[in-house]
């Protein structure tokens, strides 16, 4: 089993920086894939970045590529978001997710999720 708990979120303006946390609990995180998703009020959940368990491959949605970075450290059992320059339409509740299977953390079809953290960005 995997627990996912985020941190990180908060209200911000319009250019600027957040960086969201995942921390993990469980001996076999560093062996997962992992992401983020997003949902905004009124949508259906979309996919943001994800990671694979080595840090060798990478990927963003179109939306923020440029602008938000995944990482991981796997000694601290926890992934990273980095969201720099951030958009109105960033808002959303950020949703970290994790599973063997990286084609399952990239469908949005992962055996782990947290809770979410809020992000709201003010124009």
């Amino acid at each position: 089993q995997v627990q996912l708990v985020e941190s990180g979120g908060g209200l911000v303006q319009a250019g600027d920086s957040l960086r969201l946390s995942c921390a993990a609990s469980g001996r076999t995180f560093s062996s997962y894939a992992a992401g983020w998703f997003r949902q905004a009020p009124g949508k259906e959940r979309e996919f943001v970045a994800a990671l694979s368990w080595s840090s060798s491959v990478r990927d963003y949605a179109d939306s923020v590529k440029g602008r938000f970075t995944i990482s991981r450290d796997n000694a601290k059992n926890t992934v990273y978001l980095q969201m720099n320059s951030l958009k109105p339409e960033d808002t959303a509740v950020y949703y970290c997710a994790a599973s063997g299977a990286w084609s399952r953390v990239r469908a949005g079809d992962s055996s782990y999720w947290g809770q979410g953290t809020q992000v709201t960005v003010s124009s």
